[in-house]
């Protein structure tokens, strides 16, 4: 053993040796075995190791040592003397100081080395981070350019298991009945239906909880939820299993979660435009057609009626909606005679424009029926069309449809006037001198029941009496104080203007019922027809 005298290591020469080392000596362990090494040969050691108490070793230099000594900072030394079989602490070659002021060098500096890995872990999760991030907002770029929806599908599914490195993926999305439907997926089967919380409010958790076992054969599986807009809850669920790895496959970390969280909000986001893309589609498919319904209901109402010799007639109509359910026309008949009809469908929009087609065409089919033409047409034979008519109603539309209408035939040769009003609202027949009388109603609304009869009644015109056909949404128009407009208010509204020209009648009607429901939106459709007798 060499003289302590001539060894330098004391407190003092550790300290400027460790004040003198650069970071990446303390990183490398180099520093620390210099210090261990200084330490022994100060001390006459053979070598030396320090261990943390759990085992894990902090330096070492020299041979083994077994000599054990508890230092402080939760180290344990380990020291081999030259001199193997010294005795005790105060022999020649006994123990050596315990190394407190090692011990401190090498805890500060083991500390030093723990804060540098935390950095280096914390610069690869950042990067990390980064990249994640980036690759989210790349997929997510990617996927809002797409507004197909089953395009849309197919990619986020795509983008969720290359963005996760997952050998297999299933997407979901909620369905009319609340539940989650397979939308698709990659690598493999998955379960076709999966029973969900109902949407609304959060139920994330309680989606990816139900989510387990829903990829069958899957070592570890992560399932995200799919938000809809504003709150309105769940509308998917992305789910990918068995993650790569170098070996084989490996479960998700926390930050996969994170990630893929993130991706699952750019898919909500997509598939939100995505469906807002689809409803603006349907909704100008949509408009196209109730356009083009507008256009054949206008061509089957006349724009003009025509005048049958001795009466003069006119018609006017307007609908609540785009298209309506009131319809009115002039049938031309055999001879000299014409039908002037008014007919009201139940409902408004297309459901009722449709059955307004059918009953045009029904109607003008059975007219021309060679035996509804002849000369002599009598009670029966157009009490018979009417029960044609309805049974033609009944076949072709819902129960819950049916049609009111009245139809007028004026005959010019003797001015007479038969009707059949099938559950329609009254006629007025408004005599020059005042007199109002209603044709009332002589039958079933056509549709209601299949074996309805029906009865013609037949009325004298003489010059200057004025007939008006109306379907209910004149009479039922109501005021903001909830009051109808009523049959009454028209028989004195037409009274008092019956000489006036036709036209001038109908836009006064018009204008008084508008005038009448003022602040309110027109409830029904609106629709007059009038026909007068011209002076002899």
């Amino acid at each position: 053993m060499r003289p302590a005298a001539s060894r330098s290591g004391g407190a003092g020469d550790l300290w400027r040796l460790a004040a003198a080392a650069d970071v990446a000596d303390w990183e490398s362990g180099v520093v620390q075995t210099r210090l261990v090494r200084q330490w022994c040969e100060a001390h006459g050691l053979d070598g030396a190791q320090i261990y943390r108490q759990d085992g894990g070793p902090v330096a070492s230099w020299g041979v083994l040592g077994k000599r054990e000594h508890r230092l402080e900072h939760n180290l344990v030394l380990y020291c081999a003397g030259s001199d193997e079989t010294a005795g005790d602490a105060g022999g020649a070659g006994g123990w050596p100081p315990e190394g407190r002021e090692l011990a401190g060098i090498l805890a500060m500096g083991l500390r030093l080395r723990e804060l540098a890995d935390e950095l280096k872990d914390r610069k690869f999760h950042d990067n990390y981070n980064v990249v994640t991030l980036q690759a989210v907002y790349d997929v997510g770029l990617a996927i809002a350019s797409t507004l197909n929806l089953e395009e849309l599908t197919e990619e986020i599914l795509l983008r969720a298991v290359s963005l996760l490195d997952a050998r297999r993926g299933a997407f979901y999305l909620r369905n009319a009945e609340g539940r989650l439907a397979l939308a698709g997926t990659i690598g493999g089967g998955a379960r076709d239906v999966l029973d969900a919380p109902a949407a609304g409010g959060s139920d994330a958790d309680a989606l990816e909880k139900a989510a387990a076992g829903v990829i069958p054969d899957a070592e570890h599986s992560l399932a995200v939820a799919i938000e809809g807009d504003g709150g309105s809850g769940s509308v998917g669920l992305l789910v990918v299993a068995d993650k790569e790895s170098r070996t084989d496959i490996g479960p998700f970390a926390a930050s996969d979660h994170r990630a893929l969280s993130l991706f699952a909000n750019q898919a909500g986001i997509a598939l939100t435009n995505a469906n807002l893309h689809r409803q603006a589609l349907e909704k100008e498919r949509l408009e196209r057609e109730v356009e083009l319904a507008a256009e054949i209901q206008q061509r089957i109402l006349p724009s003009d009626m025509p005048d049958v010799g001795s009466f003069e007639t006119a018609g006017w109509s307007r609908p609540s909606r785009q298209v309506g359910g009131d319809y009115y026309g002039s049938l031309q008949l055999k001879g000299l005679r014409r039908g002037m009809v008014v007919a009201d469908v139940t409902g408004k929009g297309m459901p009722a424009a449709l059955l307004v087609s059918t009953l045009d065409s029904a109607l003008r089919l059975l007219v021309d029926d060679s035996r509804f033409g002849g000369e002599s047409v009598g009670v029966e034979t157009s009490a018979e069309l009417f029960e044609r008519l309805n049974k033609h109603i009944v076949e072709s539309s819902a129960s819950n449809r049916f049609i009111t209408l009245i139809l007028a035939e004026v005959d010019p040769r003797d001015r007479s006037v038969r009707y059949v009003n099938a559950g329609h609202n009254p006629g007025l027949l408004v005599r020059r001198s005042g007199e109002v009388t209603a044709l009332g109603a002589s039958g079933l609304p056509l549709g209601l029941l299949p074996n309805a009869t029906y009865r013609v009644d037949e009325v004298g015109m003489g010059p200057g009496d004025l007939i008006c056909l109306y379907s209910d949404g004149i009479t039922e128009c109501e005021s903001v104080g909830d009051e109808e407009y009523g049959q009454e208010r028209l028989e004195t509204f037409l009274r008092e203007r019956r000489d006036r020209p036709l036209s001038e009648i109908i836009q006064a009607i018009d204008d008084d019922v508008s005038r009448f429901g003022a602040g309110l939106p027109q409830g029904d459709d609106q629709t007059v027809v009038l026909i007068r007798c011209r002076a002899a």
